[in-house]
């Protein structure tokens, strides 16, 4: 009896923090309250910015901020339109940054194919190029970029600024994609290269549709950073019906530097929302395609 009562009292004894199931307990914990943390420091600007667009002036110029308007109004989004010509600037952005986009995914696609599968010291020096360009700042190449696209007669023109976005975005497209090749088995196109395919068939109905969710991913943050870009455009485009969302966004600026706060946070969160739309739509598409490729694999 005795020893009975003393397995039963043993097998009845609390967890402690050294048992392997109470530290991932604590572990997982602790990671949600991080992930937690980092979700409501990226949410805050946003957020901030929300409240801010659906202000009126009184509220705005209060000493004592709060989070939710006491009075909300749309009168800073009329303001906005009123004073810039917001739909003619995301129209320019919108058609910079989409072909831009296109333009790069097109021409980085068999790119980092070849990058991936010929394991060639051009390809070597190619990917270490690609790492190098993206240390090197704005500043340092506007001058040379501007001189050129002058000789081109490409400055203040659309065309130039979405030939610059191209230049721009297509060394990380590249190393994008080819990581994305670099995961599909070569022995799929072993095996389409068996039953004659060539290269090109390979690389259109083989590697493209297991491709598909990288080149999406890869195009969206394409079309992002040309969306988001302000100093190219700043510095080549000069017509005000040429100018792009971020570029009209420093129009609600005073010339003392005195920002129309109520106008320019509703202009923001206009130029905001794309991205966040964009991000809603294609998630489910980039996971599904994902899920695809690993059933195809």
């Amino acid at each position: 009896m005795t020893v009975t009562r003393k397995s039963s009292a043993a097998g009845c004894r609390p967890a402690t923090p050294r048992d392997p199931a109470t530290r991932r307990s604590i572990g997982r914990a602790g990671q949600y309250l991080a992930l937690l943390c980092y979700l409501a420091f990226l949410a805050f600007p946003f957020l901030w910015l929300v409240s801010t667009a659906f202000k009126p002036p009184r509220e705005l110029g209060s000493v004592h901020p709060t989070w939710i308007p006491r009075a909300p109004t749309l009168d800073n989004f009329r303001t906005a339109f009123d004073e810039q010509p917001l739909l003619q600037a995301a129209g320019n952005s919108l058609l910079a940054a989409a072909v831009s986009a296109l333009v790069a995914i097109v021409l980085a696609t068999p790119m980092a194919y070849v990058l991936a599968r010929r394991r060639t010291r051009f390809a070597r020096a190619a990917t270490g190029w690609v790492v190098v360009s993206q240390a090197f700042p704005l500043v340092l190449v506007i001058i040379p970029l501007f001189l050129v696209l002058k000789a081109l007669h490409l400055v203040d023109a659309r065309a130039g600024l979405v030939l610059v976005y191209v230049v721009w975005s297509l060394p990380f497209a590249l190393w994008m994609l080819t990581g994305y090749v670099r995961a599909v088995p070569p022995e799929l196109e072993e095996a389409a290269a068996v039953d004659g395919a060539g290269r090109l068939r390979i690389l259109v109905s083989v590697t493209g549709p297991l491709l598909m969710p990288g080149i999406v991913a890869t195009g969206l943050f394409a079309f992002i950073t040309a969306w988001n870009e302000f100093f190219f455009a700043l510095v080549l485009l000069k017509s005000p019906e040429k100018q792009t969302m971020p570029v009209v966004l420093t129009h609600f600026l005073g010339a003392e530097g005195v920002a129309d706060l109520g106008p320019l946070a509703a202009a923001a969160l206009l130029a905001t929302l794309p991205g966040l739309v964009l991000f809603a739509v294609i998630q489910r598409r980039i996971t599904g395609g994902m899920l695809a490729g690993a059933v195809k694999h």
